[in-house]
C-alpha cells in the first residue's frame, strides 16, 4: 500500500485508494488508528503559521437564494447592477387564510412510484383531496428539513419516512426540493430577461441553520447538485449560508422604523401595541402596508440608522427562532467598514415551532390513545395533515393573556374512524381525559381549547429558547450584550415574543424586524451578493488528522510506540488545525505538505478527526472522533514528471468560511491538485 508523508508535522496515518490491504505491524507496534498502514515516517518539524489569502468575489448577473426552511420556504433574488433592490418569488396559489403566500409550505408530494408530483401548498391541497384509500399509497412528506439535523450518522443513503410509513432516500427528496425552487425561478427570470444563460448567470444560496455540522452542509450541496442547480466542476456558484448571518446581516441594512423595540412594547388583550423606535412608524406601517402589494423590497446602500449608532465594540445576538430549530450567534459589527465579527460559536436545538405541534400531538395520544393516532396517521394520512392544518391556523393566534376559547376543527373522517377503532365517540373519549377542564367537545365537531391549554402547548419549547439564551449571554465571552435580535418564522408568535421581553427586556433591548419571517431570506440574497461581509467566524469543533512524531520516554504512553526503520515514533497524534471557538478570519489557511510514497499513486485520502474539547492529545482520545477525509486526485505522472523525483502536494484548508474548503497543488510542477472533503462517508 502506498503511503504518505506530512513535511511540516511527520507522518500523517492515512488510507489510500490503491490498495487496501495492509502490510503486518512490527511486533512491538499497536494496532494502528484507522487502520494506518506502510507509514514511511520523515522527521518532524514546526507547522507553518496559518495565511491569509484574499478573496475574490466572483461576478455573477443575479443571486438567487433559496430559504429551505422546516415549515416554509422559499425563494428571493437580485441583480448584481441593482443590490439594492430584492425581489420576492412570485406569490403561490392556494394557502391559508391570514397567511402571507410569500413562502411555500415545505411540503413534498411523491406519486406511488416515488416519482415527483408536486411540491408546496400544491402537493397539500392534491394530497388532500385524495380518495383516502388511494392517498395511503401516495408518499407525502412535510417538516423533513429537521433528519439532516437528528441524524448523527447522516449518509448519502439515508432514508426519510414519508407520512403514510413508506421510505424514501433523503437526498432524492432534498433534490425534489431544490430542484423545484431551481425551475420556479429560472422561469421567472427568463420571463424578465430571455437570454439569461443560467449555467453561468446565476450565482445560487441555499440556507441551513449554523448549528448544522459539516456532514449537513455537505449533503445540501450534494443535493443541490443532484438536482442540478449548479455542477461539481463549478463548487463556487453555490453558497452555504447560515441562517442567524443571514438575518444579521440584512438586519444591518435596516432603517428604524422597520425595527419594532419589543422592550417598549406593552399586550393589550394578550396582542402586542405597535410601538416602535423611532415616532414615525404610523407613516412607516402605511408604506409596509402598501409594499406589499409589490413583490421588491429596497434596503439600504449602506448601514442602516441602528448600526450608524452602534459603538465600537458593541454585541448583539440574533435568535433565529424557526419551525425545527432555534440558532443563536454572537456579532460584534466592525466600524467603520460594516463588516461582521462572531464572537462565539454558533448554538441552539431543536427547540423551534415544531416542539408545539408534537405537544398537541402527545396531547391527542393521551386523549384518543397513541395507538389509534399512530394506526389513523397511516390509514387516514390526508385527513391527519388537515387536523396538523387547522391546529396551525389556531397557533398563529394563540397569544399570552388570551381568555377566549380556541376551536380547532377535528375532520369527520377522525371522528367516524375513531367510532369504529374504539367503539365510542369523540366525546366519551374527552370526558374521560385528565384534559376534561382544558379541552372540551363542540357539537359543531370542533375541540374546544382553553387559553391556559394553549399556553401549555407552547410553554416547553418557549422555555428551552429562554433557557439557552440565558446561558449564552452568561459566557464570558458575550458579557455586554446590548441587543437582542428575533428572527425567524416562529418569531412572529405573540408567544414567544411575549416570553422573550419578559425574560431580557431588562437586559438589553429585543428588536424584531418588520415581516420578521422574510429576515433569512433577503439576508441570503445580500450574502450571496458579498460573501465576504462575515469577516471573521468561530470554529464548532476541533479539527485535526493523525500523525507520526518522535517518540519521548516519559510523555508518551508506551502502547503508543512504533519501531520503524530503527526509529522509535509515537503512533495517533492528533495535529490540530484549528481548536474549538477558535477565532478564523475570512481568508486564512492552514497548510500541510505531503508526499505520496509511490509515483504511480493517483489518489490519496486523509482522515479528518474531530472534538468538541480542545485538550486533545491522540486521535484514540474520548470524544474524538473521524469526521470525514481529504481526498487528493493526483494527474498521471509522464516521463517529464517522472524526472522530477518524490511529489510534494501542498494542501491548504480553509475555515473561515461557512463550510470547510480544501484546496492542494503539485509543488514541483505548480499544478493544481483536485481536492476534496467528504464528510458523509464515515
Amino acid at each position: 500500500m502506498s503511503t504518505l508523508i506530512d513535511t511540516s508535522m511527520g507522518s500523517l496515518q492515512i488510507a489510500t485508494s490503491m490498495d487496501r490491504s495492509c502490510t503486518p505491524s512490527p511486533p512491538n507496534s499497536p494496532n494502528l488508528h484507522n487502520e494506518s498502514c506502510n507509514i514511511a515516517p520523515l522527521t518532524p518539524s514546526q507547522s507553518p503559521p496559518s495565511e491569509h489569502r484574499t478573496m475574490r468575489r466572483a461576478q455573477f448577473f443575479v443571486v438567487v437564494a433559496i430559504d429551505f426552511g422546516t415549515t416554509s420556504s422559499g425563494y428571493a433574488f437580485s441583480f448584481s447592477k441593482d443590490p439594492e433592490a430584492i425581489h420576492m418569488m412570485r406569490k403561490w396559489e392556494g394557502g391559508d387564510p391570514g397567511v402571507a403566500h410569500q413562502k411555500t409550505p415545505t411540503s413534498l408530494l411523491l406519486t406511488p412510484d416515488k416519482s415527483f408530483h408536486s411540491f408546496g401548498y400544491t402537493a397539500r391541497d392534491y394530497f388532500h383531496d385524495l380518495d383516502p384509500e388511494e392517498a395511503r399509497d401516495w408518499l407525502y412528506l412535510e417538516k423533513f428539513k429537521m433528519k439532516i439535523h437528528s441524524t448523527s450518522d447522516l449518509t448519502m443513503k439515508t432514508e426519510l419516512e414519508a407520512v403514510n410509513g413508506k421510505k424514501v432516500q433523503a437526498l432524492v427528496v432534498f433534490a425534489h426540493a431544490l430542484r423545484f425552487f431551481k425551475e420556479h425561478a429560472v422561469q421567472e427570470l427568463r420571463d424578465q430577461c430571455p437570454s439569461l444563460n443560467e449555467k453561468e448567470a446565476i450565482r445560487w444560496v441555499i440556507t441551513v441553520p449554523a448549528i448544522w455540522k459539516q456532514p449537513a452542509k455537505q449533503f445540501m450541496r450534494e443535493a443541490a447538485y443532484l438536482a442540478g442547480l449548479v455542477s461539481p466542476e463549478n463548487p463556487e456558484q453555490l453558497l452555504i449560508a447560515l441562517e442567524p448571518e443571514a438575518a444579521s446581516i440584512y438586519c444591518r441594512k435596516l432603517r428604524l422604523h422597520q425595527l419594532i423595540d419589543l422592550s417598549s412594547k406593552a399586550f393589550f388583550n394578550g396582542y402586542s401595541t405597535d410601538r416602535t423606535i423611532d415616532s414615525s412608524f404610523r407613516q412607516a406601517r402605511e408604506q409596509l402596508r402598501r409594499s406589499r402589494h409589490s413583490r421588491t423590497f429596497l434596503v439600504e446602500t449602506g448601514m442602516g440608522e441602528l448600526w450608524s449608532e452602534m459603538q465600537a465594540g458593541d454585541r448583539y445576538i440574533v435568535a433565529d427562532c424557526g419551525g425545527g430549530t432555534v440558532d443563536l450567534t454572537v456579532h460584534q459589527i466592525e466600524q467603520p467598514q460594516g463588516t461582521l465579527k462572531e464572537l462565539y460559536k454558533a448554538s441552539g436545538g431543536p427547540y423551534g415551532a415544531v416542539g408545539v405541534d408534537l405537544a398537541f400531538e402527545k396531547m391527542l395520544c393521551q386523549i384518543f390513545g397513541e395507538d389509534f393516532i399512530q394506526t389513523f396517521k397511516v390509514k387516514r394520512p390526508a385527513a391527519w395533515v388537515d387536523l396538523m392544518i387547522a391546529f396551525e391556523a389556531r397557533k398563529r393566534t394563540a397569544a399570552p393573556q388570551r381568555s377566549n376559547h380556541l376551536n380547532i376543527s377535528l375532520p369527520f373522517s377522525f371522528i367516524d374512524f375513531f367510532r369504529k377503532h374504539k367503539g365510542q365517540n369523540v366525546e366519551t373519549a374527552l370526558r374521560k381525559s385528565r384534559y376534561l377542564n382544558y379541552v372540551k367537545w363542540s357539537s359543531q365537531g370542533m375541540l374546544r381549547m382553553s387559553s391556559e391549554a394553549m399556553n401549555d402547548l407552547f410553554q416547553p419549547t418557549i422555555c428551552q429558547i429562554v433557557q439557552h439564551i440565558e446561558d449564552l449571554m452568561k459566557k464570558p465571552e458575550v458579557k455586554g450584550i446590548k441587543y437582542l435580535f428575533l428572527v425567524g418564522g416562529f418569531a412572529e408568535s405573540p408567544m414567544l415574543q411575549n416570553a422573550v421581553q419578559t425574560a431580557f427586556s431588562e437586559v438589553c433591548r429585543v428588536i424584531i424586524p418588520q415581516d420578521v419571517g422574510l429576515t433569512i431570506l433577503k439576508g441570503a440574497v445580500l450574502f450571496g451578493l458579498d460573501p465576504t461581509i462575515v469577516r471573521v467566524r468561530r470554529s464548532p469543533l476541533t479539527y485535526g488528522v493523525g500523525v507520526l512524531n518522535k517518540f519521548v520516554e516519559g510523555k508518551h504512553p508506551k502502547e503508543k510506540l512504533l519501531v520503524k526503520e530503527g526509529k522509535n515514533w509515537c503512533t495517533d497524534i492528533f495535529d490540530k488545525f484549528v481548536s474549538v471557538d477558535q477565532s478564523v478570519a475570512l481568508g486564512d489557511i492552514v497548510q500541510r505538505s505531503y508526499c505520496p510514497a509511490r509515483l504511480g499513486q493517483r489518489k490519496i485520502i486523509i482522515n479528518i478527526y474531530c472534538s468538541s474539547t480542545d485538550d486533545v492529545v491522540y486521535i484514540t482520545d474520548p470524544g474524538v472522533r473521524k469526521c470525514g477525509t481529504i481526498n487528493l486526485e493526483l494527474p498521471d505522472i509522464n516521463e517529464s514528471n517522472a524526472k522530477l523525483g518524490r511529489r510534494e502536494i501542498k494542501a491548504s484548508m480553509q475555515f473561515g468560511d461557512t463550510e470547510i474548503k480544501v484546496t492542494a497543488m503539485d509543488v514541483k510542477t505548480s499544478k493544481t491538485v483536485r481536492a476534496a472533503i467528504d464528510f458523509l462517508s464515515n
